[in-house]
Parts: C-alpha cells; structure tokens; sequence
C-alpha cells in the first residue's frame, strides 16, 4: 500500500502493508490446534475446551450437519448467546462452505421470519427456550428444515449444569425449556456426542460468501452483508498486525460482546481463534457485576466492549476490590466514548482503551488508535494497514474534502463486504468505485486521525445495538390510534443513545405512552421499544410532507442544553 500520512504514528512492529496469508478462518482453528492443542480455547463457567477438544467438537458437528445435507451454500441460522455451543456451530458451518446467519436471541418472531426467509435457511440451530417461545409458532413461515436444539446449561460441568437448569427454569422469561422430538428436531448434543469426526473435505475459495450478517431491523433498511471468507480472514489478520508480539497460545480476551454482532464475532472470537487465546465466555453482556468477576477472576488481558459496558463497570458497587492488573488493553466501539467514561475505568484498572471504528459492511474494524502510541480521544483513530479512507463532500460524493472540514468517510480495503444480500441497487449505492460509503459524517486532521461529527443514516446507536427509526415507527404507525410517529436517538448517559418516538394521534382517539411501549414489546426486540414518548399535536414537515426528524433531534439538543445551563 502507497505510504499515507497516519502510517507514521503506527506503532513500532505494525507495518502499514500486510503479506496476507490466504486462508479461511477454519485452517486457522486447525493450526490453532495443531500447534497449542492443550491451550485453553473456551471458558464457560466451570468447563473449559482445548483447543483440541473445541477442533475435535468441530469436526463431529461438521459432520452431523454434512448428514443433515448441509453443503457449500446452505444458509444456516444460528440464533444462540455466548455459549460455547455457538463458536462450534459458526466454525462448522464455515468449515463446510456454508454460510453463517447470526440471529440476535432477542428477535421477535416478526424479526426472525424476516431473516431467515430473506437468506433462505433451511438450517437453525436454536437455544430450546428460543425455540419453544418464538420458533415454535412459526414453523410453517419459514423456510428451514432441519432445527438442531441445543441448551445453556448442555457444556456445564456436574454439578453446575443441574443447578444452573433450576435457576434458568426459573427466570423470567425462563431461559430453559424442554422441546419434544419430533420431525426435523435434532439435539446438538446427542449429534455430536454419537458422531465420529469424519467432516467432508471442503474447497473453500476465499472469495466464496462466509456470513450473511444482518445490519439491523426488518424494513426495507434490514440488509444483509455478504461477507467473505476473505474479507473476514483478512481482517483478522489486520487486527494481529495492529497488536504486534503477543504469544500464540497465551492470551485471555473476555467475550461479551455477543457473537451475533459483527464486533463481537470478529474481535471476540476470531481474532482469538487465530493467536490461539482463551475466550472467557459471557452469555449475558447485561450481567456486569458477573462480567467484572470474570475479568478478574480469568486474568483477562484483552477486553472488547461498547461503552455502556465499560459505564456500567465504572459504576458496579464494590468493584474496586477486583484485581484487574491483568487487564491490558480494552478495545471500544459501538458508539462514541465520552472522556469521563474513559478516565474513570482507566484509572479503575490501569488499562488502556482504544476507541475504534467499524461497520457490519467493513467486517467490522477499520480504524484503532494505536495501543502504545499517540491517541487522541474522542478519535476513531487511524485506518489500520491495508486500509485507506477519504473525506468526501456530502452532496456529491466524490470531492475529497479539505482536512479539517467534515464530509462523509469513505473506506476502501480487503474487509469491505462483498455486496449486500440480494439488493444490487442498494449494493451500488454505497460500493462505488470500490469505495464504501459509510452514511457517516466525519472530520480528519493533518495527521490522518479520524473524528466521527454525526450520521448522514438516521441509525440509532443504542446500548451498542443498531435501531433503525423507520422500522419502530412502521410498527407504531399500525396501532390503530396512531396517527404519525418519528423516532430519534437522544443522548443517554448509560446507553449511549436511547430511543425516543414522538406520536400524533388520531382525532377522537387516544392512548397512553405505556400502552404504546406495551403494543411494541410484541413486534420488536427489547432495545429498539422506545425508552421516551412525546405527544404532539403535530410533527416538523418539509414542504413535501417528509417529517423532519433533524429538527427534532435539533429540539431536543437545546432542551438539554437549556437543562445544563441551568
């Protein structure tokens, strides 16, 4: 890659071009294997995995699903918390040239049948509580054939596994559940445990499709990355290059981050797979007093996170008594870090976080601030090696801005995504000329340093979770008292953004904001039901009728600045 002007602040060891090795993320877990076979791959309460025993579960599972006709092209839904049930799935899914569809547990069944119709999968594999819950009832509207069960307790060690059944029974909603056998039921379990590993040997190109990964909701905006094997490969070892003289087989690094988001998969457990770390396995990323004990408790040296979670430790009662010296570095993203945040954990465990940037369609990491060099916060950073970017004007997209002056990012480089699922139109709208468009509005400075100003995308950045407007107010608009909705993100301290929906009501009918939030529990995921509700006689308007939801985010801006002046 031609020298640009940040490649002087890489730190020393990081070489701006890279000799990528072309091999797909499963020969990766099979040198893992090979060469640190007794290293710790999976922590999961009171069990642990080799990396022998994860590559050995692997193969047997690859070779259950090859006999459930699962083949180079086969879209495989995997809908599951951290567990280590979920890293053997993706791996045996990718191992076999089939194509990983990562669902969010907390999708409704609007949500699911939407994914899974729109990727064509013919298989699922279903945490039994998903299935009974939300699955179940929708069998006949979707596309898949063979639904493999698998249970949070079914890799805890005796006798955790029976206590942690009764608890789980327990919750509320319970997160156990018995599902009967039945036609095109399979258990993970007795798959693997009555499967000899003798998997199919697969020839996976490198620019054959690994993942299809959603981007957010179910509107016309929900669309599915096609990410290479390739493209994730590639940035893997972008990211290995960035934190250069780390010992294979040696590394702790906390997986919270739940795998199903781009972030989680890539940083969380494909860049430990590749330098053979141990991953520290939380299946609640909402459980933080669990996840600062993992921390301490596991030595973790390496923790990926949004800010919210590193917020949420900031403030958990007692947490000061942990012993973090372990913890080295924290990797954020997700959303923006305010400094507050950032001093106050770093002075908590004497690491040091780097704010970074990404996208679903850029596999995700594009840029870092350097580990040991400069940093600037409330930067994105750096692009990383291999990797170039331009601040582009935001009618034309194409004058490349001045430096200092905002405009839209621009990303090219070997992690930009394919294309999306089935949508060439909106494909070629933000891959042009090689160039991604990203929809965010950024400023650079004279050192290549990268400051993310606002969105051109009216995305909501809640909790690190994508919420997109249209959708909330598709479902709000279908109650029958609603007239007009337009949602927004508004500034939170804890989630980053929340989300707020402001609702005009149709004449000589009413209702209340509980009921609204209630009537939306139905149709979405927890995260996108709107926190706030605002009534309104009428909504801001262009004069084509187009609600303006700029002016509402403006409104609410001086509201809370008014609030803080006085």
């Amino acid at each position: 890659m031609e020298e640009r002007r940040w490649h002087r602040f890489y730190d020393e060891g990081v070489p701006a071009s890279i000799d990528f090795e072309n091999a797909p993320l499963p020969r990766f877990l099979e040198r893992s294997a090979a060469e640190h076979g007794d290293a710790t791959a999976l922590v999961f309460a009171n069990r642990r995995l080799s990396y022998r025993q994860f590559k050995k579960e692997v193969d047997q599972f690859m070779t259950a699903l090859a006999a459930l006709g699962v083949e180079k092209g086969t879209k495989v839904a995997i809908q599951l918390p951290n567990l280590p049930q979920t890293a053997i799935a993706y791996y045996a899914t990718l191992s076999l040239g089939a194509q990983a569809v990562m669902t969010n547990p907390l999708y409704v069944e609007r949500e699911i049948e939407h994914q899974w119709n729109d990727a064509g999968c013919s298989v699922a594999v279903v945490a039994d509580y998903l299935f009974e819950e939300r699955v179940k009832g929708i069998r006949d509207k979707l596309p898949v054939k063979s639904y493999i069960i698998t249970s949070i307790p079914d890799y805890l060690r005796f006798p955790l596994n029976l206590l942690a059944r009764l608890k789980l029974k327990r919750a509320d909603p319970p997160l156990v559940a018995k599902v009967e056998p039945g036609d095109g039921i399979h258990f993970m379990s007795e798959l693997i445990k009555t499967t000899a590993p003798d998997p199919p040997k697969v020839n996976i190109a490198m620019d054959d499709i690994a993942v299809i990964q959603y981007t957010g909701g179910t509107t016309g905006v929900s669309k599915g990355a096609m990410l290479t094997h390739r493209n994730l490969s590639y940035n893997v070892q972008q990211l290995a290059a960035w934190f250069p003289g780390g010992r294979r087989g040696e590394g702790v690094v906390l997986a919270a981050l739940p795998y199903f988001h781009v972030f989680g998969m890539t940083i969380s457990m494909n860049y430990p797979v590749y330098v053979a770390a141990a991953m520290v396995l939380v299946p609640n990323p909402r459980d933080i007093p669990q996840m600062a004990k993992n921390i301490a408790k596991h030595r973790v040296a390496l923790f990926p996170a949004v800010p919210a979670m590193l917020n949420a430790i900031n403030n958990t009662p007692g947490v000061g008594a942990l012993d973090f010296t372990s913890l080295t570095c924290c990797f954020s993203g997700g959303a923006p870090l305010t400094t507050d945040v950032l001093e106050e954990f770093e002075k908590l465990t004497e690491a040091r976080i780097l704010e970074g940037y990404g996208l679903t369609e850029t596999s995700p990491v594009t840029h870092v601030n350097p580990l040991h060099g400069k940093r600037k916060i409330g930067s994105i950073g750096v692009a990383i090696p291999e990797t170039d970017f331009k601040i582009v004007g935001l009618e034309d997209g194409i004058t490349e801005m001045p430096r200092g002056q905002e405009g839209e990012l621009i990303i090219k480089g070997p992690q930009v995504m394919k294309g999306y699922w089935k949508r060439p139109d909106a494909t070629a709208d933000v891959i042009r000329d090689g160039w991604l468009h990203t929809g965010d509005i950024a400023v650079a400075d004279e050192e290549g340093y990268t400051f993310i100003v606002g969105r051109k995308k009216d995305m909501i950045l809640a909790s690190g979770y994508n919420v997109y407007p249209d959708e909330v107010d598709d479902v709000l608009m279908a109650h029958p008292a609603v007239l007009e909705a337009a949602t927004i993100g508004v500034p939170d301290e804890k989630r980053g953004e929340t989300v707020k929906s402001f609702i005009v009501l149709k004449d000589g009918q009413a209702a209340t904001a509980e009921e609204l939030k209630e009537y939306c529990r139905k149709e979405l995921a927890a995260y996108k039901i709107p926190r706030q509700i605002e009534f309104r006689d009428e909504l801001p308007k262009s004069t084509v009728l187009k609600i303006l939801r700029r002016e509402l985010r403006e409104q609410e801006a001086a509201k809370l600045k008014a609030r803080s002046d006085t």
